[in-house]
């Protein structure tokens, strides 16, 4: 299942028709790989309340400028692929191929707001975006620099 997943994402980032459709296609296999991650972290405690999906909903929609309607709609596939999740590679591997180091940062910070998003970091939650920035090779001190300003966000 996650191999013919793998299988879409990776063909949509291949070469299209028309450079248009090959951004388009690029941005939203970018944009599902994040949302997964976002989700995967969200539901890692076994709670996923409504302060975590607002807060979800409204870092896709600012982040990717989309609106809410296509903001909702890509939670919904994302939460769709991350329940079929087995494995964290494939997600990472294509935010490797194509993100630089600033915007892999940008994700992790995400990934540490979604996890304070309930007022808490659960022990799952912490390990799992620890290992998802280790995956994505973000500097272990600037991962902590990001959890601790995630964490006084909420102060």
């Amino acid at each position: 299942m996650i191999k013919k997943l793998f299988s879409q994402l990776a063909a949509s980032i291949q070469t299209p028709d028309s450079p248009e459709a090959n951004a388009d296609q690029h941005d939203a296999a970018l944009r599902m790989a994040t949302a997964v991650l976002l989700i995967d972290v969200a539901r890692a405690d076994n709670e996923f309340d409504e302060t975590e999906f607002e807060h979800l909903l409204e870092l896709i929609e600012s982040h990717f400028e989309l609106t809410p309607e296509q903001s909702a709609e890509l939670l919904n596939s994302a939460s769709d692929k991350a329940e079929d999740l087995v494995s964290l590679h494939e997600f990472t591997r294509i935010l490797n191929q194509h993100l630089d180091d600033k915007e892999k940062t940008r994700i992790v910070s995400f990934l540490w707001q979604i996890a304070y998003a309930d007022g808490r970091l659960d022990k799952f939650e912490d390990a799992l975006v620890l290992k998802i920035a280790d995956l994505l090779y973000v500097n272990r001190t600037r991962v902590m620099r990001l959890k601790h300003d995630a964490q006084q966000q909420l102060d």
